[in-house]
Parts: structure tokens; sequence; C-alpha cells
């Protein structure tokens, strides 16, 4: 706070805080206790804002005026009312609040609370008493830190000479939560198979409760409990701090839930989802060095591909994320990294899911047989069997994209984009097989155009279909040189003039390049060299590091014959590592900007 600045204790609601403090203690009816809880977050802000100013003064005090005001009380629940000090003119009646406060149940069993307590209280303690008035209001003081850490000395030598361990308060808290596990849970009338429930106002009610000690881990099985009881109606029962504070302790690690409990969290609060989405996004970009196994490692860990695979709703919802997200930025290969990763996870989970669902309700706007042909993982089928599958994948999806009354908008077009780049392992296969074989060479270069460029399919796509297979074609005579340098791909590339700083189609080309260099013999000489070429390099490399990643972890289980592509590949990305710009840090920004303005 600044020195001289102008401030009152009705512009911290001081006057209202003090009012709810006589009120909650007047009453201990369920309402009272009810409003303690619901007004907890903004009672610590305001502790906040009080601990803030009385710091500040009282470093500008002398505290022996603090304490011989608080000895002159004759309850020891206020201050007295001193001019001379400039905390007591702005807060008179502070000691009758923090004494109030500290001792309501329902505010000091929340851990934050507390702590706000504590802080104000210990701005008030002299810690080294100089005359009996002094040692008097110490005393004050620290019957109310007693009763705020713990039980007090009289107390706890009656629990020890009953024998009684210091979990004592831990465990009638167990009690209570196995109590109310036992009415959420219901039981069985009659022998007959219906269960009677508590009423939605109960469920609401201890909801409410439950909003002080919700990250104490004595609680976890009641707050499964609520999350996973049956809900007869359509409205949520459960009150919205209660599912939001739960969300918060599981996104900060401070409770740990079921998966059950965690996918019904998400199922009732929309915001926790996202919250969940977003953490793991950030979390994946702020490691741009991961492999992919460490990414699919934290993706699994995360639930969400198992939580999507069970309920295609919160699928549908982690999408559409995905698919704004992507918007945003433009189309950044990290993120195109992340979906496809994801979707891995994802069907996986997807075939371990007991009641298999329909295709349709994870994606409503697709043809369902393209949908079947791109589940299939490459990993899943034998090498030679690659080739006959993408041939089948793209006719259908030439087949719809360029059918009239299939794609009759941009965002139809888009939509079948989008789902190729979930699955765009089959454009990691298409690149590989371009290079090791001449077979289907036009239908495999359409589908890399399709890829790279969706919105150009409609407009000029057989004269781009043209200039790729003139540099396809370029590219593939370098492989039969039996001497190659690096001027041989630079003036390749350079011919025809498609390649340029300014080209659209340079990310095309530089994975041609790539695919070359991986699978080919003499591509394998000069990799190290090209990594010179101006396209691997900087803000150009467009996803050439995720390629690279992506083909690794296709191939790890392909056998020794594969060690040169390995080798080839730990060289280029080692390469690229020295001359890789702050595009993912790039990418953050926009994501984080996008989570801003979103949720």
């Amino acid at each position: 706070m600044a020195k001289g600045t102008s401030i009152s204790a009705s512009s911290f609601g001081f006057e209202y805080w003090l009012n709810k403090a006589v009120e909650w203690g007047q009453t201990t009816t369920f309402e009272s206790q009810q409003d303690v809880c619901l007004h907890l977050p903004k009672l610590q802000e305001f502790l906040k804002q009080i601990y803030g100013a009385i710091q500040h003064m009282v470093s500008n005090s002398r505290k022996e005026g603090i304490i011989e005001a608080i000895a002159r009380d004759n309850l020891l629940h206020r201050l007295g009312q001193i001019n001379t000090i400039p905390a007591l003119k702005l807060f008179p009646l502070i000691g009758q609040l923090l004494g109030r406060l500290c001792w309501n149940p329902f505010v000091v069993a929340h851990d934050e609370s507390q702590q706000n307590l504590l802080q104000c209280l210990w701005c008030l303690y002299s810690a080294e008493p100089e005359n009996a008035v002094e040692q008097k209001a110490n005393e004050w003081i620290w019957s109310l830190l007693q009763s705020l850490t713990g039980v007090d000395h009289g107390a706890r030598s009656v629990i020890q000479s009953l024998h009684y361990p210091e979990e004592y308060h831990s465990k009638l808290l167990k009690n209570m939560v196995v109590s109310l596990v036992k009415e959420l849970q219901g039981y069985q009338c009659d022998g007959s198979s219906m269960f009677l429930r508590l009423p939605p106002e109960q469920r609401r009610s201890i909801s409410v409760l439950c909003l002080p000690i919700v990250t104490l881990p004595e609680v976890v099985p009641l707050l499964e409990a609520l999350l996973t009881c049956h809900e007869d109606g359509l409205d949520e029962t459960l009150i919205t701090e209660f599912l939001e504070s739960v969300s918060n302790g599981l996104l900060q690690k401070q409770i740990f839930l079921s998966e059950p409990a965690v996918m019904s969290l998400w199922l009732r609060y929309l915001p926790s989802l996202e919250q969940a989405i977003f953490y793991l996004t950030e979390t994946l970009i702020s490691h741009p060095s991961a492999s992919l196994l460490e990414v699919e490692a934290v993706i699994t860990e995360s639930l969400l591909p198992k939580a999507s695979a069970c309920h295609p709703s919160l699928f549908r919802v982690l999408d559409n994320f995905f698919r704004a997200i992507l918007l945003e930025t433009d189309g950044h290969p990290k993120i195109i990294a992340i979906i496809q990763a994801f979707t891995r996870c994802f069907v996986q989970a997807l075939l371990q899911v007991q009641t298999q669902m329909p295709l349709k309700l994870y994606f409503p706007y697709n043809h369902q047989s393209l949908v079947m042909a791109l589940l299939v993982h490459p990993s899943d089928m034998p090498s030679a069997a690659w080739s006959q599958h993408l041939i089948s994948i793209i006719q259908i999806l030439k087949r719809i994209v360029q059918d009239k009354e299939v794609t009759r908008t941009s965002a139809d077009l888009f939509e079948n984009w989008f789902l190729l780049v979930h699955f765009g392992d089959w454009v990691n296969v298409a690149l590989q097989q371009l290079m090791t074989g001449d077979d289907n060479s036009e239908m495999l270069l359409w589908l890399l155009l399709f890829y790279y460029k969706p919105h150009e399919e409609n407009q000029q796509g057989s004269h781009l279909l043209e200039d790729m297979k003139s540099v396809y074609n370029r590219i593939k005579v370098l492989g039969n040189k039996t001497t190659l340098n690096l001027e041989d791909v630079q003036t390749a590339l350079i011919t025809g003039n498609l390649y340029t700083e300014q080209s659209h189609h340079k990310d095309l080309i530089n994975h041609l390049l790539v695919s070359f260099l991986l699978f080919s013999a003499s591509g394998h000489r000069i990799a190290k060299e090209s990594v010179q070429l101006s396209m691997l390099a900087g803000d150009a490399t467009g996803g050439v590091s995720e390629l690279l990643a992506s083909t690794a972890h296709r191939l790890k289980n392909k056998g020794s014959k594969e060690d040169k592509v390995h080798s080839t590949i730990e060289l280029l990305r080692q390469q690229l590592l020295e001359t890789q710009s702050d595009s993912a840090i790039k990418c953050a920004e926009q994501c984080t900007i996008f989570h801003d303005s979103s949720f």
C-alpha cells in the first residue's frame, strides 16, 4: 500500500463483515452455516486487504500502543479506540471482528481463511512483551492463535490422559464423512431393487457445508459420493461454488479423485473440463523437447482420452476446443501434433470401452466410412498393406470432397480436413510411400495437397497438382544419382520458381524433401548438409520437427531395417534444435490469449 494513500474502513467493507461476524455468532442454524460457507471466497479477499493495511500501518507505528489498546478492552474482543494509532483509527473494532471470526468453526475450517486470520493476528502480536499490559494482550491473541492451530493445552491434556491419539479430530471427521456417504449412497428398501436417496435439497446443503474443507484428504470419499450420486432431474443439485472448488483443487493437485468422480465432475461442470483441456495443452506446449511417448503418457494420465471415449459429449467439447485453438493459432504444427497425439490415445481408449457407442456420436459431421478407414492406425497392419489402405482412404475422401451435394460449404470442407488432421499418421505414411515407390504417386500427392492446402481444392486443384508432380519428379531423380551434393538439391527445388520465401507450398515441399532424406540412400548421405537450407531453418521449419518425431514414433516397432532412418532422424533433429526459433513460445502465447478470451 503506497504511503499517503487515502483509505477508510468503509472502502474495505469493514462494517459489513463485522455485522456478518456478529450475525453468524448469534445463531447456529443450518441456514446460518450455509451463509458462512457461501461467503468464504469474498471473506478471504477482505482479510487479505485488512492484513495488507495493518501490516503497512503497524510497520510505521509503535506496536506498544496497539498492545495497550487491546489490554484496555475489558471484553478482550476488540481493540480500543486510540486516535494516535493509525491502524486503530482506521479499524477501531478489528479485535472484535478477528475474535468472532476465530471462534467460528466454519470460517477457520477453511485453510486459506485460517491462514489469513493468522497473518492478521501476528501483525498485532508483540514478540517481546515489555510489561504486564503487553503480556495480557499477548495472552488474548495467543488464545486465538491456539484456536486456529489446534486444541488448547487443557484439551490436549485431557485427550492424552484418555490415551486418545492426536489425530482424534481427524477420526471424528472421517466418521462424519462415512455417515454422510452412506446417506448419499442410499439403502435397499424392503428387499426391492429401488433405492431411497437423499432429496436434492439435502445434497445441495451438504455441498455447501463442504466448501471450507474441500482440500482435506479425509473428505475425499464425501466429495466422490456427491459427484457420483444419482440425479433424478435435469437441474444440477450441487452448488456451482462447490464444483468450482473441487475443480481447482483437482487441477492444483491438492486433492486426488477416482476416475468416475473426475468424469462426473466434467459432466456436471463444463468449466472444469475446459480448464483441464487448456492445462493439458499448455503443459504439452511448454515442453517442446518431449518425445511423443512422453507426450502420450501425459495425455493418458490426464484421463481426458478415457473420459472422451466413455462419454461422446465430452469428446465433442474437447474436439471443439481443438478446432477453435487450431484456427486461432493458424494451424500451428505444435497444435496439430498435440491433436494427433491425443487422437491416438483416444482411439486406444475407445477400443477398451465396454459399451461401444456409434461413431456418429463422436464425429457427427463426417462420413462413417471415412472415419472407420482412418481409425485403423498404420502400426495395426503390415507395412505391405499401407499402400492399398491409403488408396481406399483417398478414394473415399476424394469422392466426398468433390461431391457438391455433400461438400456444400467451406465449413463442410473444413470438417473433412479437420478429420484428416486427427489421423495425420496416414499423411506421414503417404510421404514415405512417395519415396519408396512409384505407384499411385498422383493420388498420394492429391492427399498431401488437400492436407496442406484444403481451401485450394475447388479453386485451382488441377494446376497445383501438376506443379507438385513436377517437384516430386525432380526430387525422385535425385535418388537415382550415385553422387549427390547440396547444390543438386537446391537446383531441383528452385527450378520452376515454386520454392520461394513467399511460397504457399513451402511446407509441403519441405516435407517432401525430409521424406527424401529419410527414405533414400542418397538422402541419408546429405542429410546433415541439407539442414543448412533456408527451408529447414528458423521460422521456416513448418512442422519439420513434428514430422520427424511422428515418423520416429510410427517406425519404433518396425525392426532393425529402419535403423538407418532412425539415425538420420536423430541427426536432423539435433541440427534443427540448433537453428529453431521461438515458434513454440509464440504458439504458447497465442494459446494463452485464446484461453483468456474464451473461458
